[in-house]
């Protein structure tokens, strides 16, 4: 069973950086899309990026310039850590963790597999 475990949410202030990991255990990585979405208190779940092991990664204009993003595929588990800098108060969300083996699906903000979520709050 594939498991998603968040780390590295908190309040942190505008100007500064954050780094977020995902850890996914239970299945070898590399055939999987992993990759990290967020939701914002009262607006829809949007993409933040998706990382394969085949193709480039994959975000959203708007973030371009402000993500970094690694990936490490060990023989039982997955990390996928992401890192934003500079962080702008538009950024407070929920960020979640997802992993597909689809990347059609996937893009489309479906997955059978989340993490919990966890808190980011960016103060101005």
């Amino acid at each position: 069973q594939v498991q998603l475990v968040e780390s590295g949410g908190g309040l942190v202030r505008a100007g500064d950086s954050l780094t977020l990991s995902c850890v996914m255990s239970g299945h070898s990585g590399e055939s999987y899309v992993m990759g990290w979405f967020r939701q914002a208190p009262g607006k829809q779940r949007e993409l933040v990026c998706l990382n394969t092991v085949a193709w480039s990664p994959l975000y959203p204009a708007s973030l371009k310039g402000r993500l970094t993003f690694s990936r490490d595929n060990a023989e039982d588990k997955s990390t996928l850590v992401l890192k934003i800098d500079p962080l702008r108060p538009e950024d407070t969300a929920i960020y979640y963790c997802a992993a597909n083996s689809s990347f059609v699906t996937i893009i489309r903000g479906e997955s059978p597999y989340w993490g919990r979520g966890t808190q980011v709050t960016v103060s101005s």
